[in-house]
């Protein structure tokens, strides 16, 4: 019969997680708890020699500053949020990665909060960040309410959206109507009349200025348009619409996709269900660049936004903000590069 464990049956309470702490570092360097602190503390006062012994005993024992404790007692952190809708996904998850990177360099916390496009889920994402005094937030989509932007000024919370653009908030946005103008001029200018654009029915802002600019362009060269939606933004409405597309009795000769993955879906329905040639048969021009673009399986012509540039632009608005709160709304617009490869060849 087992009667549990050699403590007479009680199950051993488990033991909680301890970081060392500045009194260790004191006691082991011969110092006082305040000597530590100082010796930690750009610019306070303290003895070369103290400063050593305490640096000497805080590498042993492997002693990090609490950055946690010192950010409530200043009522401030270096945490920033950055607020995305499936961050995970196409060129987002290259972005986030960029932000993530460029705030660490800087000495900023990044937290990733995947939530969705609601009211709701926006502004509890923003309490929570709220709660924990993050210095900045970043928002890679959604439409950030009145009551959004109300919250973060009450609390002197600096607020940077991308892709969008909202009034009175610091933005980045992607020169898309000006590729989308160059793609149809592109398409014409080959020869190719009859042209598509592929958008989404998610809706996003950069979504429809790119389809918006595509056809509006493309109608003035004389070129005939189809206009196809996906119910979403990625490789699976691609292909949806990539077989609506191609079933249409009009055949197209070149489509532009509001982005790389709803391309990459297009192209495998182009070849391996309608066996068209890609270029030869039916050019196509992505948007974003996403390092699958330059896979042998696509060589996708597409536009470049270059996540780190956009990343750097909006960590320097932030700093802009941090700043000076109470300058005015700052806009960047960062013009895409056109990457050619063999999917269309201008």
């Amino acid at each position: 019969m087992n009667d549990g464990p050699a403590n007479g049956g009680k199950t051993p309470k488990k033991e909680r997680m301890r970081f060392v702490s500045a009194e260790q570092v004191a006691q082991l360097a011969g110092v006082s708890r305040s000597a530590v602190s100082r010796s930690f503390t750009p610019g306070a006062s303290v003895a070369p020699a103290t400063r050593e012994k305490v640096l000497r005993a805080a590498d042993e024992l492997g002693y990090h500053v609490n950055d946690l404790a010192r950010g409530v007692l200043a009522n401030q952190s270096r945490l920033v949020g950055i607020v995305a809708t499936r961050p995970e996904v196409g060129f987002r998850a290259h972005l986030a990665a960029a932000l993530a990177k460029a705030l660490i360099r800087r000495g900023s916390i990044p937290i990733l909060i995947n939530t969705g496009q609601t009211e709701d889920e926006l502004l509890a994402a923003q309490k929570m960040l709220i709660g924990h005094r993050a210095e900045a937030i970043i928002i890679l989509s959604g439409s950030p309410p009145a009551s959004f932007l109300e919250l973060a000024q009450r609390n002197g919370q600096p607020l940077v959206v991308i892709g969008r653009s909202e009034p009175d908030v610091d933005h980045v946005r992607a020169g898309n109507s000006e590729a989308s103008r160059r793609a149809a001029t592109a398409f014409y200018e080959s020869g190719r009349r009859r042209l598509a654009v592929i958008g989404s029915n998610s809706g996003t802002p950069a979504i429809v200025e790119r389809e918006t600019a595509f056809l509006s362009a493309a109608e003035s060269l004389g070129a005939s348009v189809v206009v196809v939606r996906g119910d979403d933004s990625d490789y699976e409405s691609g292909v949806v619409a990539g077989r609506a597309l191609l079933s249409e009795k009009i055949k197209t000769d070149a489509v532009f996709c509001a982005n790389d993955l709803i391309a990459f879906g297009l192209m495998d329905v182009a070849r391996q269900e309608a066996r068209l040639r890609i270029a030869e048969d039916v050019a196509v021009i992505g948007f974003d660049d996403v390092p699958e673009s330059a896979w042998l399986s696509y060589q996708l012509t597409t536009f470049r936004q270059d996540p780190l540039t956009m990343a750097q632009r909006a960590v320097a608005l932030m700093e802009r903000r941090l700043e000076n709160p109470n300058a005015p709304p700052a806009y960047e617009r960062v013009i895409p590069e056109l990457v050619i490869r063999q999917s269309f060849r201008p």
